[in-house]
């Protein structure tokens, strides 16, 4: 189901760079390059249960892109959600909007707990990611999961 979910995010956003997981660890540990404005296009509920380190939840469905604007469009913006459809919905409108260096996460927060990289909740390391529902949950490795609510 994975590659079917990355086959399909490249037909419906030919467009969108993407970073992989591997990628994207290692430019957040080279202090020597510019780190980027990170954004969690999951619902506040997700974000709420467990997040990546630095980043800023924004609402994918109605995005405040204005309060974007404080940053230069070259500020490099990565932005991920479960899986990464949603996000690359929301690379899309950033590119749109005029930001020139924006990456989809590829395979979301899901792929990048489940190669064991470090999340948190309230500035605290966890384990528990938001499944998004039983069906995209499944993606999730099961020790992982935190119960819906």
């Amino acid at each position: 189901m994975r590659n079917f979910l990355k086959i399909l995010i490249k037909l419906q956003f030919p467009t969108i760079q993407e970073i992989t997981t591997e990628e994207f660890a290692h430019w957040l540990l080279n202090s020597r390059k510019s780190q980027p404005l990170v954004l969690d296009a999951r619902s506040q509920a997700e974000y709420m249960v467990s997040h990546l380190k630095t980043a800023v939840h924004i609402d994918s469905i109605a995005p405040d892109l204005a309060g974007l604007s404080t940053n230069s469009k070259f500020t490099p913006i990565v932005v991920y959600c479960s899986v990464g459809y949603r996000s690359a919905k929301l690379v899309q409108q950033l590119d749109e909007a005029g930001m020139k260096c924006i990456f989809n996460l590829s395979g979301g927060i899901f792929q990048w707990v489940n190669e064991g990289r470090p999340i948190f909740r309230d500035e605290h390391p966890t384990q528990l990611v938001h499944p998004y529902n039983p069906i995209w949950g499944k993606l999730l490795k099961g020790r992982y999961h935190a119960q819906e609510r």
